[in-house]
């Protein structure tokens, strides 16, 4: 099992590349089972839950080739597909409910393993049960499996409107998928606005689809008999941006994050610019760019995560590992994840000074950490306690990085790459 070392202390400059977002580019390789022609999407990030979703796509009879780059993949999701995906390739992976709604619009059946994935809290199926339902499916939960179709005599789901308990992210994915397709209007109320569900809409409009108000929480979609093939480029992604903003903020320099956009990062960036960091945002020759400086020790921020645009959960850990060695108290509330605060246990062990009660932590900054072997519990854990030891006085090793790799593209190449002492060890 693979594992990071990292010498803290280095202060972090030059440049970062930000890959292509891993919550935009699991919906959009799911959207090329909508249509038999050829899909082709750029920009696409190497991570494990790329791979696993690869995998499960290729399982059903999906043509899947990587460009020789390595920086993009075409698919061909031609007759027949096998609309299953079982539990051998669904257990580590939560975002592979997405082909519920592409298999119900296209092929009028599915049978998908209930998912699983990171322990940070109860995701459940029923938003995406109760939506495909109100689109006209049958859907019965069983052995483990959701096992889904049309009613005899229909062969098109239709359109409908689906109003969610809470706002879902995949759930609106699925839904916007899944009503491409369907016959008539589909209105989606309190849909999510994140900038990848934005993404997946207009790829989803470049295959052909008729869809209005995405990035606000009411969802147009006008169904249509058939989608064609596209070339999307997947767009960047915020959350490994603002983790290098983070680790910049920490750890101190002058970085560049070619890619990065900083309209996607509003509620962030407010933060660490309140904390005393500088931070520029523009566009040049290279494209669009966010610069970030900082000096000294920052000044601790409380805040509250909360659907987009507000500060996001998957930044929580990140800028907790910065309130650990900021100036003054900061206090933070988490709303979305019931078990998202099992790093604390593991910045404790690194000398971070936390309490926590509920869903609310308590962080009284000092001046520096010290060095220890930790162990990360989920995706955004791992990368708090990266930050964590760039900033930690001596050597820290964090365990169980496979977290890590389901999220960041070659996270520590890219550190390395701006004066981190930071290495794997196989």
């Amino acid at each position: 099992m693979d594992k990071l070392r990292i010498n803290g202390g280095r202060t972090l400059t030059g440049e970062v590349l930000i890959s292509g977002a891993k919550n935009a580019a699991l919906p959009e390789l799911c959207a090329a089972l909508l249509t038999p022609e050829l899909v082709t999407l750029n920009n696409l990030p190497r991570l494990q839950d790329v791979v696993t979703m690869r995998k499960l796509l290729d399982n059903m009879g999906v043509q899947t080739q990587t460009r020789e780059d390595r920086s993009g993949i075409t698919l061909k999701a031609a007759d027949p597909i096998k609309a299953e995906a079982p539990y051998e390739l669904v257990k580590t992976m939560r975002a592979s409910v997405l082909v519920l709604g592409p298999l119900l619009a296209r092929f009028g059946h599915a049978r998908v393993s209930l998912p699983g994935g990171c322990a940070i809290g109860s995701r459940p199926v029923d938003q995406h049960i109760k939506g495909m339902q109100a689109m006209g499916a049958e859907i019965v939960v069983e052995h483990g499996y959701m096992e889904a179709r049309l009613p005899m005599g229909r062969t098109r789901l239709h359109g409908a409107r689906i109003a969610t308990d809470m706002v879902t992210v995949t759930g609106t994915e699925n839904f916007l998928m899944a009503a491409a397709l369907a016959q008539g209007e589909t209105v989606l109320e309190n849909a999510a606005q994140e900038p990848e569900i934005g993404d997946l809409a207009e790829m989803l409009i470049a295959m052909g689809a008729k869809i209005e108000g995405h990035g606000t929480s009411r969802i147009h979609v006008q169904g249509v008999d058939s989608l064609h093939g596209c070339t999307h480029q997947v767009v960047a992604d915020r959350i490994e941006a603002g983790t290098f903003l983070c680790a910049v903020a920490a750890a101190g320099g002058d970085v560049v994050l070619r890619h990065g956009r900083a309209d996607h990062l509003d509620a962030v960036i407010d933060k660490l610019r309140e904390a005393g960091a500088e931070i520029e945002a523009g566009q040049d020759g290279g494209g669009v760019f966010i610069r970030v400086r900082a000096t000294g020790r920052l000044k601790a921020q409380s805040f509250r995560t909360t659907e987009y645009p507000g500060f996001p959960t998957d930044m929580q850990a990140q800028f907790m590992a910065l309130n650990c060695i900021a100036d003054g108290p900061s206090k933070v509330t988490e709303t979305i994840f019931e078990n998202r605060f099992m790093h604390v246990n593991e910045l404790v062990r690194l000398g971070a000074h936390i309490q926590t009660d509920g869903k609310v932590a308590i962080i009284e900054g000092i001046p520096r950490l010290s060095g220890a072997t930790v162990m990360a519990t989920d995706l955004r854990a791992s990368a708090s306690l990266v930050i964590a030891g760039l900033v930690a006085e001596g050597e820290t090793i964090v365990d169980r990085i496979y977290h890590l790799d389901r999220g960041y593209d070659q996270m520590e190449a890219k550190l390395r790459g701006i004066g981190a002492d930071i290495e794997r060890i196989k």
